[in-house]
């Protein structure tokens, strides 16, 4: 007669390791340059997006985002980035507006931040 294993036996989720990570692959980490990166992309026809990436993580970058769509009166958000980490995102082309707000506010030195874009 074999003896069934009990839930309380088996490991939980935390433990478990998985079984198609490499033994070498370690957890991604963004790297961070000490940059600033201001970029603009281009949505649609004359709209555009400005994205804020490399924002220093002892800042509350939701605070950050939140004080930024209130001074410059647009909509914005926070989200992950699989290459840049966490990004924010602001609609419309606000490359000039940040760079003041983020020497304004002590958030950045001006040769810790570099604005992208056409």
């Amino acid at each position: 007669m074999t003896k069934k294993k009990r839930r309380s036996d088996q490991p939980d989720a935390s433990q478990r390791k998985d079984p198609f990570a490499s033994e070498t692959a370690h957890e991604e980490k963004i790297i961070d340059t000490g940059l600033i990166h201001i970029r603009v992309i281009q949505r649609q026809g004359r709209k555009k997006t400005t994205l804020i990436q490399g924002v220093p993580s002892e800042f509350d970058i939701k605070k950050i985002t939140k004080s930024l769509k209130k001074e410059l009166a647009c909509n914005g958000s926070v989200s992950e980035h699989k290459e840049y980490g966490e990004v924010i995102s602001l609609q419309g082309d606000h490359r000039q507006d940040i760079y003041q707000f983020l020497i304004k506010y002590n958030l950045a030195r001006k040769e810790n931040i570099k604005i992208h874009g056409f």
